[in-house]
């Protein structure tokens, strides 16, 4: 049982690494800016593919769940054996691994919390490694479009909350008609700086 433990806050302490980096360098989500008010946009966002769990709990407690399981899956943990260029030299292992990209987000859905990684944009879900945990769904999500808030700083529940009493000021302002629950999409790690955080609130648009 310890094992298991310790084996788990391994892994999800080197997603956390990796998500040092690629919160700076690593792909994002495609999306063209339909328009601008303040730290509010409007984007449509390009078609993309996502890894998703289920979790239950707290919301923090639910990410740190989510990115676990997911973060298990990018870094080995899938059906898939075979040669994969990472960086240089190519390397063989036993499982593919797939880069991580940015955001990390995460959405409440019937009381329960969606947590997404992106997947890069190389890959289409047939050339994409099956997880062996059957708990990872492996989705298609269609070109939509959002209506985003970006803040930085530390992401607390107070600040969430003001940032999405902001959002949804906005909203009502600009009479927009949405179709979604929001989403939160987090770039960088906990021990990023807080003035070089970056956090998003995401609702969906309804067309």
């Amino acid at each position: 049982m310890l094992t298991i433990v310790l084996s788990t806050l391994a892994l999800i302490l080197i997603g956390f690494l990796a998500w040092s980096i690629i919160g700076s360098r690593g792909e994002r989500p495609k999306y063209s800016v339909v328009s601008v008010k303040n730290n509010i946009e409007v984007r449509d966002y390009a078609p993309m593919i996502v890894a998703e769990v289920e979790t239950t709990g707290e919301r923090e407690e639910a990410i740190n769940k989510g990115f676990g399981i997911l973060a298990d899956y990018i870094f080995g943990n899938n059906k898939s054996s075979a040669k994969v260029a990472m960086t240089a030299p190519v390397t063989q292992q036993a499982s593919r691994k797939i880069a991580m990209t940015a955001p990390v987000t995460q959405q409440s859905i019937d009381g329960k919390w969606q947590v997404r990684f992106m997947m890069p944009s190389n890959y289409n879900l047939s050339s994409l490694p099956q997880p062996r945990n059957a708990a990872i769904q492996l989705n298609e999500v269609p070109s939509k479009r959002f209506v985003v808030i970006r803040f930085s700083g530390i992401a607390t529940e107070s600040v969430l909350k003001e940032n999405l009493e902001k959002l949804q000021d906005h909203i009502r302002e600009e009479n927009i008609k949405t179709g979604s629950e929001p989403t939160y999409a987090f770039y960088n790690p906990p021990w990023t700086l807080p003035p070089m955080r970056q956090t998003e609130i995401m609702i969906e648009i309804s067309k």
